[in-house]
This record gives C-alpha cells, sequence and structure tokens, in this order.
C-alpha cells in the first residue's frame, strides 16, 4: 500500500492521540509529544528548527539541539512504521523540508480540523437565520473536545500560544451555540449551563448577557439583575471599569420590561442591531 492510502489522525482537544489507519500510534516521550503536537497543529505547513527549538527549550537549548530534534523526528517515523509494519512509505508521513518538518496536510488529519469545519458551518447558517442547523453544527463542534488542548502535553512558549488560540474559539463555538439556541426559544434548558459557564468566566460579557436574557424570559427577573450586578462588581473589583454599553441596554430593557427582550432575535448581542435597538 502507498502511503498516500494511510491516515494518520491527531486528537488534540482534550489528551493527545495518534493513530494511522486506526492503529494507536505510541509517542510518550514529553518532547516527543510537543514535537508532534505542533506539527499537527500545522499541518500541511513546514514547523521551522528555529520554531521546534522554542517551542521545546526556549532561550536555553542544548549545544546538541540539531542532533536531538532529528532523533526525536526518527522516534516518530519509528512509532508511526510500528503501528503499520511493512509499509516503508508511512515514514514520509511526517516529511523533512529546508530547516524544518512537517506532516503532509493529505495523510494527516485532525480533531481540529473537524472543529472548524463545524464551526465555518455553523457561521454560514446562522448568517442565513438558519438557527437549527447552526446550533446542531456548533454543538458538533463543541462535541469534538475531551478536555482542554493538549491537556497531557508539556507547553512551551508556541503551544502554550495555540492552545490558548483553541480554548478561546472554544468559547467563540460556545456562545454563538447558545446565541442559536436563546433565537430558538430554549431559555429555560439553558439555565444550567448558562450559570455554570458564567460562573467560570465571571468577566465574559456575552455569556452574562445570555444569562440574563435567559432568566428574564424564563420569568425571573430579579435574578437576572443580579446576574448584571455580579459582573459589574467583577468588573469594577478585577479591571476598574463598568460593564459595556450592550450589557447595560439589555440591563435597562430589562428594567423597563422592553417587549423586544420576548423577540425571537436578540438585537442586544450584535453591535449593529442594539444601535437599532435603541434608537426605537
Amino acid at each position: 500500500m502507498k502511503s498516500g492510502s494511510r491516515s494518520l489522525g491527531v486528537d488534540l482537544l482534550g489528551p493527545l492521540s495518534l493513530r494511522l489507519d486506526g492503529a494507536p500510534v505510541t509517542a510518550s516521550a514529553p518532547k516527543q509529544r510537543q514535537v508532534v503536537a505542533l506539527l499537527a497543529l500545522n499541518a500541511g505547513q513546514v514547523v521551522t528548527v528555529p520554531e521546534l527549538v522554542e517551542e521545546l527549550w526556549g532561550d536555553q537549548p542544548p549545544r546538541s539541539y540539531a542532533t536531538t530534534l532529528q532523533t526525536y523526528v526518527l522516534q516518530l517515523r519509528n512509532a508511526m512504521s510500528a503501528a503499520c509494519p511493512g509499509d516503508p512509505g508511512v515514514r514520509r508521513i511526517l516529511g523533512t523540508r529546508h530547516n524544518g518538518y512537517l506532516l503532509e496536510k493529505g495523510e494527516c488529519r485532525t480533531d481540529v480540523d473537524a472543529f472548524e469545519e463545524h464551526v465555518r458551518a455553523g457561521r454560514a447558517a446562522a448568517e442565513t437565520s438558519d438557527h437549527h442547523l447552526a446550533s446542531e453544527e456548533f454543538g458538533r463542534a463543541l462535541e469534538l473536545w475531551r478536555g482542554p488542548a493538549l491537556v497531557d502535553v508539556r507547553r512551551g512558549r508556541i503551544l502554550e500560544i495555540e492552545t490558548a488560540s483553541l480554548e478561546e474559539s472554544r468559547l467563540g463555538a460556545l456562545e454563538r451555540r447558545i446565541e442559536a439556541d436563546l433565537i430558538l426559544g430554549r431559555h429555560t434548558d439553558l439555565l444550567g449551563e448558562l450559570t455554570l459557564v458564567s460562573a467560570k468566566n465571571p468577566m465574559n460579557e456575552n455569556l452574562c448577557a445570555f444569562l440574563m436574557a435567559a432568566l428574564y424570559r424564563a420569568g425571573h427577573v430579579a435574578r437576572s439583575l443580579q446576574a448584571f450586578h455580579r459582573l459589574r462588581t467583577v468588573l469594577n473589583s478585577e479591571l476598574g471599569v463598568e460593564p459595556g454599553p450592550r450589557v447595560q441596554r439589555l440591563q435597562t430593557a430589562i428594567l423597563s420590561g422592553d417587549p423586544a427582550l420576548e423577540a425571537e432575535a436578540l438585537p442586544w448581542f450584535r453591535e449593529e442591531d442594539s444601535r437599532n435597538w435603541s434608537a426605537a
């Protein structure tokens, strides 16, 4: 079988795992796992030797860093060969290029790829007001997460940035799924989840606004206003600032019992909509 017909699957949204045509690939050494994680996050692109050195050793690489890095790459190729013995082409999935290495895009598939595909589909559905499909696609994206990204991998400077970016994307997908569910009238079902995620992200104004809207629509006006005051207290205490104008407009609308709060759309969430709403 040619190497082009092989498929390397890499899971990064949780514990790191590798599979070659379904067979587990063992990569147990900490720095070896850092290398494969960084290569998988950039599948199809060359990760340069300086980038790998910075990730593995920061400002204090050993004198033998080039040889050591070559050893890690060789060990990874050997691990892939062990998963599919007798196929020398497997080793070419992890390619060498000028001053760097890469995992061949056509032969490497990650759960990050799948996550991003579902997020794009969710955004496209939301843009056409297909909120059922948007909720489903964002939900499928979130189901791919099995814990914090690369939870069992030692992280240097570059992987710290990469994982922080992934966690922001996860939170963004969660916000968009909740937004779609609110538009669909699922406010009562969302209360438990929103209470939890808002408590975990006490300075996130979007999540607080979603919680306020859900509580108001479920008939809990006082609790809705309490959520606003918790946000305001945290922001004042931690940053010395007030909640943004959108959340303040939402509080004003709740205090006045604005009928727009019961509408399907969420006019306080998008800036362009909130301007129209406040002028109405």
